[in-house]
């Protein structure tokens, strides 16, 4: 081989092996790069189990009352806070789908409006009577129909009478006694007084249908003052009428 030849496998090989170096220099660095990130993320992971840990600390929870700064800049007032704004968020929905699926139930049980049966559960909430029997006394008194009248005058779905209804709305009309909402509030606060009044749910019925010197004249003789009226609207019902 010609002089020249030996010099440039000598020049190849030399550059072979300054490649290999660079290479390996390469992979050495690679690998220092690697155990660097993995040492940061052990040390942030470290130091979020232990400020995490902290927190549960009755110490830290006690000094957590004040302004005792936690992770991500939250204090543990805070933390209770929204944890406690979470909770009534969660209470509130239930609140309201089991309000849904008692109206959907009424309403499919008597085949009226989900409006009508929504403001018959609200109204009785909200007049403390049980919404079961406040769906039962309509029945029986106006079997859903807002614009009932009877013969002897009372009006609308709970048949309550205008005199009866001067005394809870003072200044109410007839007329007024056709609006839904107006109606069911009167019809529902007489029958919770009734209830009250005599702690006999039974009793406050009779009263409710009968009026009040019927059914007191008719105890005063020694005589039962049904008249069947209550055990239609009783009829397998076993709550107490009213609530609290």
């Amino acid at each position: 081989m010609p002089v020249w030849g030996y010099e440039l496998l000598a020049k190849a090989r030399q550059m072979q092996t300054l490649r290999g170096t660079y290479v390996h220099r390469g992979d050495i660095e690679r690998r220092r790069a690697r155990a660097r990130q993995m040492t940061v993320g052990l040390g942030v992971g470290a130091l979020v189990a232990v400020l995490v840990a902290s927190r549960r600390t009755p110490d830290a929870l006690a000094a957590g009352q004040g302004s005792t700064p936690s992770l991500f800049g939250f204090g543990t007032n805070n933390l209770r806070d929204e944890l406690s704004a979470t909770r009534g968020q969660l209470d509130l929905a239930n609140a309201q789908l089991e309000r849904l699926n008692a109206v959907v139930a009424f309403s499919s049980r008597y085949h009226i409006g989900a409006d009508l049966a929504g403001s018959i559960y609200d109204v009785a909430l909200a007049e403390g009577i049980e919404p079961e029997l406040a769906f039962r006394l309509v029945k029986v008194e106006s079997d859903f129909n807002e614009h009932a009248s009877s013969p002897v005058g009372a009006i609308g779905l709970t048949q309550v009478m205008p005199g009866t209804a001067q005394f809870f709305v003072p200044g109410i009309t007839r007329q007024g006694l056709y609006q839904r909402e107006t109606n069911l509030r009167v019809g529902l606060r007489y029958l919770r007084a009734l209830v009250r009044q005599y702690h006999d749910l039974r009793l406050a019925l009779l009263v409710y249908n009968r009026g009040e010197l019927a059914v007191d004249q008719s105890r005063q003789q020694g005589l039962d003052p049904s008249n069947g009226y209550e055990r239609l609207v009783m009829k397998g019902y076993k709550g107490p009428g009213i609530l609290n």
